[in-house]
């Protein structure tokens, strides 16, 4: 696959993939129109939506429904290195989501492509949330 990046605007940054255009913007007080997401929102959306699709697989496979699960992501900066210590994505399932699986889905979403190239210094916590 290859990625085509071009420049549409005062800090607009767009890529070109298959097909598809990935639109990224600043804010305003980093000179951009806050248009769209910033490249780092954009990484953090992959590795939570990277889990879900691996959570979604998981139920599919089983015939569980997921009109009710639904994922968060919240991450911690580390303040001597400045840059991401910690993720922690949280799986919210309905009550009467069979508790039989709060494991496996853990492990489902541990499973992420994106999640995987992360450095190994970074900690990564999944945890299921029950409504």
């Amino acid at each position: 696959m290859s990625i085509e990046v071009y420049f549409a605007g005062p800090k607009k940054v767009n890529a070109k993939l298959n097909g598809f255009t990935v639109e990224t913007d600043q804010p305003v007080r980093a000179g951009g129109e806050e248009s769209a997401p910033t490249p780092f929102a954009l990484f953090l959306s992959s590795l939570a939506t990277c889990a879900g699709i691996f959570v979604k697989g998981f139920c599919d496979q089983r015939g569980l429904p997921t009109q009710d699960v639904r994922l968060s992501l919240d991450y911690a900066i580390d303040p001597e290195t400045k840059n991401v210590g910690k993720f922690l994505i949280k799986i919210f399932i309905p009550s009467h989501f069979p508790e039989k699986y709060d494991a496996a889905l853990i492990q489902s979403a541990s499973l992420c492509t994106v999640k995987r190239h992360l450095n190994p210094a970074i900690e990564n916590e999944i945890i299921v949330v029950r409504n």
